[in-house]
């Protein structure tokens, strides 16, 4: 018992210890000098997440309707809770609390089995493990907050650590057993030192960011560099992110390497192969970005015209296409196939066509679960599949009639 009562005073010493870390680490461009910087703990309703944060934690409608203050932060993982439970139930596996999601190793029930489980569950299921880990073992690790107060309203907006601020709040609204007071520790940065540079080198040094997180930001970097910032309110659309589309690295070559050194020390070619993934449409982004689609697949994509992208990401979904599958199926929109071609076939029957001569390295598996996530019930994915090889059937005869 004595050792579980010295563990805040433990706790505390780890956080200022990392504050301080954290501080003398900070990017060469705009290190915070101020070493009396000290972790202090924020009551959570005071912290906001960065509308502009190129890692979007929750689902797009609910990213939105949260920025837009229609939901609180329990509203929020309320809805995203709800939503899982509706996924995992057409699935065939539903919960009703939310610790249901991790593994239980005393259940011997347990199926070895591996389960596809959809981008929401994932997210969930991480979210809970994090909120788990935080509640027995404590936050040690600080969130950075930008000092956004006015006046007598204080407020904090989160510059590094919005998972932890989300698994804090499901912690102390949906697991049991939380004791605290409804702080969280933060080292608090005045608001003229905040530093993009500084959160995308947190972004990348940790969990990694995904494709279209890493072109959301770039544009946040380069965006920087030529004096534009987010808009201070409300969610952040991807309009504000093309508009890095206008400025290449040759614009501010004195601040190229910092940038790439934001960005995980990658080359420039990959830089912009990153930064063109903002040419994608806003729903093949979100496809893309909620199954967290390589950006060695996407790239190829953007050649697309803006309809014809979202089908094919969704392909690369449905059917776990590889990089060269994407590029022959995408190739024929530089050929002359489609214009010079006056046979009145369509441009997604050709696209069938590829996709039939691809599946030799395509697993069946993926298949079909890929069918069951899109059509929401292995009832509809066989009907599907029937349709398909009534297709293939047609197609026989009319091959045996030439």
């Amino acid at each position: 018992m004595a050792k579980k009562a010295d563990t805040p005073n433990r706790i505390n010493a780890l956080l200022q210890d990392v504050g301080q870390m954290m501080i003398l680490n900070a990017d060469p461009t705009e290190r915070l000098q101020d070493t009396h910087l000290r972790v202090e703990n924020l009551p959570i309703q005071l912290v906001r997440p960065d509308p502009a944060q190129p890692r979007r934690v929750l689902p797009e409608t609910i990213y939105q309707a949260f920025h837009q203050q229609h939901l609180t932060p329990y509203q929020a993982l309320k809805e995203l809770v709800q939503l899982v439970q509706i996924a995992a139930r057409q699935k065939g596996r539903p919960f009703t609390h939310v610790l249901d999601l991790l593994p239980n190793p005393n259940d011997e029930t347990e199926t070895d089995v591996p389960v596809t489980l959809t981008p929401e569950e994932i997210l969930l299921r991480d979210l809970v493990n994090l909120a788990v880990t935080i509640r027995d073992d404590g936050q040690v690790n600080p969130l950075t907050v930008v000092d956004k107060s006015e006046g007598m309203a204080h407020i904090y907006q989160i510059e590094t650590g919005e998972r932890r601020y989300w698994a804090t709040w499901l912690m102390m609204e949906f697991l049991p057993g939380y004791q605290g007071d409804g702080s969280i520790p933060c080292i608090i940065v005045p608001s003229n030192r905040a530093s993009v540079f500084r959160q995308a080198k947190e972004n990348t040094s940790r969990a990694g960011l995904n494709a279209i997180a890493m072109a959301r930001q770039s544009a946040l970097l380069v965006l920087a560099v030529h004096g534009i910032r987010p808009p201070l309110d409300g969610p952040v659309s991807n309009d504000f992110y093309r508009l890095a589309l206008e400025f290449t690295l040759r614009d501010q070559r004195e601040h190229v390497n910092d940038i790439l050194a934001a960005m995980g020390g990658i080359t420039r070619s990959y830089f912009s192969y990153y930064k063109s993934l903002l040419r994608l449409s806003d729903e093949a982004i979100e496809l893309a970005d909620r199954h967290n689609i390589d950006e060695k697949r996407l790239r190829y994509v953007v050649s697309l015209p803006s309809e014809a992208q979202t089908e094919m990401v969704r392909q690369i979904i449905d059917f776990g296409l590889t990089s060269a599958q994407v590029k022959e199926l995408c190739s024929e929109g530089d050929g002359a196939s489609d214009v010079s071609r006056n046979d009145g076939v369509s441009k997604k029957t050709r696209q069938l066509v590829k996709l039939i001569r691809s599946t030799i390295d395509t697993e069946p598996s993926q298949v079909a679960h890929a069918l069951v996530e899109q059509e929401k019930s292995v009832h509809m994915a066989t009907a599907r599949l029937n349709e398909l090889r009534e297709l293939l059937i047609q197609v026989e005869e009319f091959l045996n009639d030439l």
